[in-house]
């Protein structure tokens, strides 16, 4: 068990200057070099880690410049100063909080290793240095004076301030049942195969991330002489934001997982004494934090302030004449993640990249992982509670008079449910919980926390199991080329009900030429989401109206583009809803005939009268709008089945958008040599006049990725550029 850091407080109202950074830019630009190859992808070579955070910090201004500083801005708390007091004063109370969490970056950032320190400074120098000579990519009130610490902030975890809100709300309004909508999609399939499922007898890693198109992934390759090698995405904003790839022997891959790191307490005030609470025998004064941020109210600065009242357990989110209310939130203020994920990224075995992980300094995430031993490993990873009483949500606070009464420990790393080397010689994720990582080795619920998630396994991750379960052996191109599956699993299973329900309508004096013709649609169209495909989108549309007749609000057109799911209970809608005991044919049939009659014949006018006819081609709606291109796009939500996720928006000439989903895609090989494909569907760079913003869209939506250029002799063969970081090339 490993006890939970002590939240620091005593330094969180007054921020003391950080130490100078000793190495000047010129120096550091001395001590590294950028190659740019095919796509900008940049290759850094450095002498040490600070030189190396110098040279990401510069790649990452030169592609996406004022991204890098807003989130720097946030970190530091300093967003309501340039750009205003947002809605509800939401940036004022976001920089507030985030001041708690700079203070403790403040605070701890001289006991975090030498090295690590240094990776933060390099990046903060070269925003800096950026900032210097391209003054209009910050607001123009910023000064450029970053440094390490407000880096390190990006990586702190804070409480579940969240939490704390809705539990206020609950006791103004009144508690409700929590409602599962089925609609939280945002997670990435990951695969890992085992040297007996692939044609080479090597490991393979699949990576393929789902988030909006904003979200910055980042791919670079960075190698620090005599110290480490790595491969992988880097996240805008800092060295080791949500990171995933490989080095030369292993590599992972982080999917959503949903821990419930956070409880709620009510502690008992001190009748005697103000501000005091009675805490294991004592009477235990609070600490009382203020701090202030600046806003701009459009034509002056003005002051804001504000008190965060600490606890032996917590901060304070509300109190009554009985009880001070607490959040408690495994992970908050560690300042470890950095230190964690550089020895992941160092590591050369199983077992040395196991000790990283034991670190717990990850709040949560799936770990999918692979190497050139053949070793694959799965972790629904989390920095979990070991709780002494039952998890109680977000309506629950727990009477706590001492440390037994809350907990003081989380879960160690080998409690967490994990699998190594399964028999099938699989793992995978998509989102869903870690029980049927494998179905070969399904993990059983009892052996687990009850709050650590319940089985469930949606139509997406039965695609994936569709793909892998089985004994074909796969080469690296067939994972790339799988991955882009386009089939609709949902169709597969009501389709068939749904079809000769339509049969029996023929003959009926209502059953026109026009539904007769959308019956045809449906019972020829192949299933897919195929830019190319004939009546998906009637079927969608016929979706959409059935689970409106479930008792679904009507959805508003971006509610309809963003997130096709299943906010209706499950049994309203289908004839078997999903069970654990068939994990793999249900959900399937229709509930009610009659409803989904009635859906197909409002969806076939509708579809007409919005498309302009029902067997509209998908790839006529769905467009991949980015830069100046303007492409049909295969996909859809996942909760509809697809594997290929992609989520869309209404745009202006009412066709859908691509808004998120599929984004940096990976698979490597661990052989002799890390051999590797990726793609990133949005670019390289978020600047429109660079040319490496839209240079990738074609291949994405054509399901093709680019060879990575991972030896001396491939980066030299690619080579567009090379030069020092720091120095203007514009």
């Amino acid at each position: 068990m490993k006890p939970i850091p002590t939240l620091l407080t005593a330094a969180l109202i007054i921020l003391a200057p950080a130490p100078i950074v000793a190495q000047t830019w010129q120096g550091l630009s001395d001590q590294a070099e950028i190659t740019r190859t095919t796509r900008g992808i940049p290759h850094i070579r450095a002498e040490n880690p600070t030189a190396a955070g110098f040279a990401l910090g510069w790649v990452q201004m030169e592609d996406y410049g004022i991204r890098v500083v807003d989130l720097l801005l946030s970190a530091r708390g300093e967003t309501a100063r340039h750009y205003g007091p947002g809605d509800n004063d939401s940036r004022v109370t976001s920089d507030l909080r985030s001041l708690r969490t700079l203070g403790i970056a403040r605070s701890e950032f001289d006991t975090l290793p030498e090295d690590l320190q240094g990776m933060y400074n390099g990046f903060a120098l070269a925003v800096n240095r950026w900032l210097e000579l391209h003054p209009g990519d910050a607001p123009p009130s910023l000064h450029p004076d970053f440094e390490g610490y407000h880096v390190l902030a990006r990586d702190v975890p804070g409480p579940d301030w969240g939490m704390g809100e809705r539990f206020v709300r609950g006791l103004d309004e009144g508690f409700s049942a929590p409602q599962d909508s089925g609609l939280d999609e945002l997670g990435s399939n990951t695969w890992a195969l085992g040297p007996e499922r692939t044609t080479s007898g090597h490991a393979i890693l699949f990576r393929n991330p789902h988030l909006s198109w904003t979200a910055g992934y980042y791919e670079g390759h960075m190698i620090i002489e005599g110290d480490l090698e790595f491969y992988g995405d880097f996240r805008i904003g800092g060295p080791f934001s949500v990171i995933g790839g490989w080095n030369a022997r292993l590599g992972w891959s982080t999917t959503n997982n949903n821990p419930e790191r956070s409880d709620l307490y009510a502690l008992t005030p001190d009748p005697e004494r103000e501000d005091h609470v009675l805490w294991d025998g004592r009477s235990v004064p609070l600490e009382r934090n203020r701090y202030t941020v600046r806003v701009w109210t459009g034509d002056r600065l003005e002051t804001r302030s504000r008190e965060i009242v600490e606890t032996p357990l917590g901060p304070v989110i509300h109190r009554s004449d009985d009880a001070i209310y607490v959040i408690r939130t495994a992970g908050d203020g560690n300042p470890r993640l950095g230190e964690q994920f550089l020895a992941m990224m160092r590591a050369q075995s199983l077992d040395a990249w196991l000790d990283a992980m034991r670190m717990l300094s990850r709040t949560q995430s799936n770990f999918t992982y692979a190497d050139a031993d053949g070793n694959i490993f799965y972790v629904w990873n989390a920095m979990h509670p070991d709780r002494p009483h039952p998890f109680g949500g977000d309506s629950v606070a727990h009477r706590a008079s001492g440390p037994e009464d809350a907990w003081q420990r989380l879960l160690a790393f080998e409690d967490l449910p994990q699998l190594l080397n399964p028999q099938g010689g699989y793992l995978r994720n998509e989102n869903d919980p870690f029980h049927h990582t494998n179905l070969n080795a399904v993990m059983d619920p009892a052996d687990y926390p009850p709050e650590a998630e319940a089985p469930r396994l949606r139509l997406r991750s039965q695609h994936s199991l569709e793909l892998l379960h089985n004994d074909r052996r796969f080469s690296l191109e067939e994972v790339t080329s799988h991955r882009a599956s386009d089939r609709m699993l949902l169709a597969d299973r009501v389709l068939d009900a749904l079809l000769p329900a339509l049969d029996a309508q023929r003959g009926g004096t209502d059953w026109t030429e026009e539904f007769e013709d959308a019956r045809i649609t449906l019972e020829t169209w192949d299933r897919t989401v195929a830019a190319e495909a004939r009546g998906a989108v009637l079927f969608v549309e016929w979706w959409e109206r059935y689970l409106e007749s479930a008792g679904r609000s009507p959805a508003t057109d971006e509610g309809r583009a963003s997130s096709v799911g299943f906010p209706a209970p499950a049994e309203l809608l289908f004839a078997e809803p999903w069970s654990p005991d068939a994990p793999m044919t249900t959900p399937h049939g229709l509930a009610d005939m009659d409803r989904a009659v009635a859906a197909f014949r409002a969806a076939v006018p509708a579809t007409r009268d919005r498309w302009g006819s029902a067997d509209v081609a998908w790839g006529d709606i769905h467009r991949a709008r980015h830069g100046r291109l303007d492409l049909p796009v295969s996909g859809c939500d996942g909760l509809l089945g697809c594997f290929r996720v992609i989520w869309y928006n209404d745009d202006e000439d009412g066709r859908r958008r691509v808004r998120g989903g599929d984004g940096w895609i990976s698979a490597v090989e661990f052989g002799p040599e890390p051999r590797a494909y990726t793609v990133l569907a949005y670019g390289q760079s978020n600047r429109p006049d660079s040319p490496f913003h839209e240079d990738q869209l074609a291949d994405f939506v054509a399901h093709r990725m680019t060879p990575v250029a991972w030896t001396a002799a491939d980066i030299a063969r690619e080579a567009l550029i090379t030069y020092r970081p720091g120095v203007d090339r514009r």
